[in-house]
């Protein structure tokens, strides 16, 4: 319960930090995103941004049926449906961490500048982390 419950506390922190940025908040929105040679290259929208944050509330909520948090008749717990959502989020996770070879994740092969930096320091290893704290509230 208490790898669930720091992954879910995670998740809200960084839904709000994506709320804030899907309103027009500005403070580390240029350190959020990947970028080359100074300039980034994603340029989400606010829609976008809201949508990212919409997700991982739900990947809390989702979270939180499994601990027990939430208890909903319709989604015990321990149901397939929690289950493999948590396992699939788990995968994300861990996959974001790997990255895509190019701009995130571990092996990114852009190195430079202080999206970079900070991803290889502290994006990356949160996400491997929020991989196995997912897992091992599913495990437990």
């Amino acid at each position: 319960m208490i790898a669930g419950t720091a992954a879910i506390l995670i998740l809200i922190v960084l839904a709000i930090f994506h709320i804030y940025w899907a309103i027009g908040g500005k403070a580390a929105k240029d350190i959020a995103v990947p970028s080359l040679n100074g300039r980034p290259v994603l340029k989400p929208t606010a829609f976008a941004t809201a949508l990212v944050a919409a997700g991982l509330l739900a990947i809390s909520a989702l979270l939180a049926l499994r601990v027990g948090w939430l208890n909903l008749a319709a989604l015990p717990a321990k149901g397939l449906f929690v289950q493999i959502g948590a396992w699939l989020t788990a995968a994300v996770f861990a996959l974001r961490a790997i990255g895509d070879f190019r701009y995130v994740g571990f092996f990114k092969a852009i190195r430079e500048g202080r999206f970079a930096r900070l991803d290889t320091f502290a994006y990356s290893p949160l996400c491997a982390g929020l991989a196995l704290l997912i897992g091992i509230s599913l495990i437990t």
